[in-house]
C-alpha cells in the first residue's frame, strides 16, 4: 500500500518492515532518526511506549494517546526531531461511515475491547456525539478506565461496561479474537446477540471475514471490515511525510490486491 502510493507521488522513497521488540524501541528510533530516515509507522505494543520516546507530541497523539506514526524533522538549529501523531482515530471513523454507512452522531454503539485500539476508538466515538456507548472488555477495570475517561471529556455521551439491552446501531470489534481461525467470538452468546445489531464493524483485515463477521452477517447485520481503517490510517501517515495529498485509489488497489488476491 505505501510502496504503491510513494511510487504513484514520484518520491524515491521505500517503505520496509521491521520486527522490533519492545525493549529496543528506544534506540531503533533514534538509529532511524541518524540515518535519515523520514519516518516511521508503528503498530502494537509500540503506540503506548512511543508517547515517552518521541520529542515533540502532535496534538492527535495527545488527543488519542497513542503514536502510529512518526515524522523525523529538523529545527532551525538543524537538529534532528522526531514528532509522534496517530493516524487511526479519524481512520476508524471515516472507514465507519465510507464502508458501513454509520451515522455515528446519537449512535447506540457496543465496543469490544479496551486496549490501545479500543481506547482511541472508544474517546473518538465520543468526540463525534454518540448517544450511547457499551464497553466491554475482559478486564472490567481497564474497560472502566476509558469509561471514566469518556465521562471526564464528554459528558454528553452516557457510557456503560457492560453490554446493551435492547437494540444497538452498531458492533464494533476492537479485541483480537478472529485474527486465528479457531478463535470463538468477541463477545458472550449468552448476553448479546448480533440480532440486537443493525451493523458490525471488526478492525481485523486478514482474514477478509471473521468468525464475528460472518455471524454477524447471517445474523443480518451490514458489515465491513478494517481494511479501511489500515487504508485511512496509512494514507494520512503517507500525506504527514510527504506533505502531498495521498493516492487513496492507488493505495486501496495495492491493499486489497495483497488482502483479498485480486
Amino acid at each position: 500500500m505505501q510502496n504503491a502510493g510513494i511510487a504513484a507521488l514520484g518520491l524515491n522513497w521505500r517503505y520496509v518492515a521491521f520486527d522490533v521488540p519492545p525493549d529496543h524501541l528506544r534506540e531503533v528510533l533514534a538509529g532511524a532518526k541518524r540515518m535519515g530516515f523520514v519516518g516511521v509507522n508503528l503498530t502494537v505494543p509500540h503506540k503506548l511506549l512511543a508517547l515517552e520516546m518521541v520529542d515533540i507530541l502532535d496534538d492527535s497523539a495527545k488527543i488519542w494517546g497513542a503514536v502510529n506514526t512518526v515524522r523525523f524533522e529538523t529545527d532551525a538549529t538543524g537538529k534532528v526531531l522526531a514528532r509522534g501523531f496517530n493516524t487511526d482515530a479519524d481512520a476508524v471513523v471515516r472507514s465507519l461511515q465510507e464502508d458501513l454507512g454509520a451515522k455515528l452522531c446519537g449512535a447506540r454503539v457496543l465496543l469490544l475491547g479496551a486496549g490501545g485500539a479500543g481506547r482511541t476508538a472508544a474517546l473518538k466515538l465520543a468526540k463525534e456525539g454518540v448517544g450511547e456507548l457499551f464497553l466491554v472488555n475482559r478486564t472490567r477495570s481497564k474497560a472502566e478506565q476509558i469509561a471514566t475517561e469518556i465521562r471526564a471529556q464528554f459528558s454528553a455521551v452516557t457510557v456503560s461496561v457492560d453490554y446493551p439491552k435492547g437494540e444497538v446501531d452498531l458492533v464494533l470489534n476492537a479485541t483480537s479474537l478472529g485474527l486465528k481461525p479457531e478463535d470463538g467470538l468477541p463477545f458472550d452468546e449468552k448476553v448479546f446477540s448480533l440480532k440486537q445489531a443493525a451493523a458490525a464493524y471488526d478492525m481485523i483485515y486478514r482474514p477478509a471475514e471473521t468468525p464475528f463477521l460472518k455471524a454477524a452477517r447471517a445474523a443480518g447485520c451490514k458489515t465491513a471490515n478494517g481494511l479501511g481503517m489500515l487504508l485511512y490510517q496509512g494514507a494520512k501517515a503517507l500525506e504527514i511525510w510527504s506533505g502531498k495529498t495521498a493516492p487513496v485509489s492507488v493505495m486501496r488497489a495495492a491493499l486489497e490486491a495483497n488482502i483479498y488476491g485480486h
